[in-house]
């Protein structure tokens, strides 16, 4: 089958499309036909190997695992243990090694697909939007009513944000460019601030929360839009341990500020965020689709860091 190899730390060029052996599923794993795979900020920061840090859990001279983890597909084989789901299932979920023809992993990992989400849909709303919703309803506990703020509201994560805010019953805002107020406006914000036009730390109005995608602004221009008694959510901003350590200690010595948190994939949220796609409360953006071969230059996009929303990996036409 065809993979992409990373054989060490740095940019683009250290990805490459090689062919491998085609895994066997273990008794309590699932083979999956890859159809689509989606990229999330996580995989720009292994491929670059930064900060620091991420090399003692991936591996300190390369990573120790093949890039990708967000996928959907069709169940190809089931281990012998498994009894969940069956070939010819459409499914997504999380693995190791996902920009691949196929992957293998634990079943647990995978839900069926919704029949009105398409693959790209589905491989788009694992990482990114698990991540919004523990950051939604675990680390905000919003409540019907609050007013929440999502600054960095296209992207990967923001626009999962905004629409997790607005089900959980807030009146949401945006912060996003240009480019993009049209596209945060449908998906349900009720205010949008084009931050090339428009300071919304001087916009007068104030916010119960504030989901911080961006990383842009201080903690002292963000309280300015705070309500007494709000809270800034940390989400994204640039991964540099400086600013992370530093978020760290405002949370220790200021009520206004939460601490960072990191957060991963379960089965549980992966169906609950399933029933909302399935309902169309909850529709993933995908902003750019590319073949396996042109992995290297999805990378390269994602890590402008101006993607709209999210960007899409799918099997390359023989």
């Amino acid at each position: 089958m065809k993979a992409i190899i990373q054989e060490n730390y740095g940019d683009t060029n250290v990805l490459s499309l090689q062919d491998i052996l085609t895994p066997t599923p273990k008794e309590n794993e699932v083979l999956i036909r890859t159809n689509a795979t989606s990229l999330h900020i996580g995989d720009w920061l292994i491929m670059k190997g930064k900060p620091f840090v991420l090399r003692m859990m991936m591996g300190l001279a390369k990573p120790k695992q093949r890039p990708g983890s967000d996928v959907a597909g069709v169940v190809e084989a089931v281990g012998s243990q498994v009894t969940t789901l069956k070939p010819g299932d459409e499914v997504f979920g999380w693995c190791k090694g996902g920009l691949a023809e196929y992957v293998c992993e634990d079943a647990t990992h995978f839900i069926r697909k919704p029949k009105n989400v398409t693959f790209q849909q589905a491989a788009s709303s694992i990482t990114s939007a698990v991540t919004a919703l523990h950051a939604v309803r675990d680390q905000a506990k919003i409540q019907p009513g609050q007013k929440v703020l999502v600054n960095g509201a296209s992207g990967g994560v923001g626009p999962f944000a905004v629409q997790l805010a607005k089900i959980f019953g807030a009146e949401v805002a945006g912060v996003c460019s240009t480019r993009n107020t049209e596209l945060v406006s449908s998906i349900g914000a009720t205010r949008v601030f084009d931050y090339t036009k428009e300071d919304f730390t001087q916009s007068g109005q104030q916010y119960d929360f504030i989901l911080d995608v961006a990383g842009s602004r201080t903690l002292s221009e963000y309280k300015r839009v705070l309500k007494p008694g709000g809270k800034v959510i940390p989400i994204g901003g640039p991964p540099k341990m400086s600013r992370v350590l530093g978020l760290h200690l405002r949370a220790m010595f200021s009520s206004y500020q939460s601490a960072p948190f990191v957060s991963y994939p379960n089965h549980e949220d992966l169906k609950l965020l399933g029933e909302w796609m399935e309902q169309e409360a909850l529709t993933p953006v995908i902003d750019k689709v590319y073949p396996l071969h042109d992995t290297p230059n999805a990378f390269a996009y994602l890590g402008t860091g101006h993607a709209r929303a999210k960007v899409v990996i799918v099997p390359s036409t023989p």
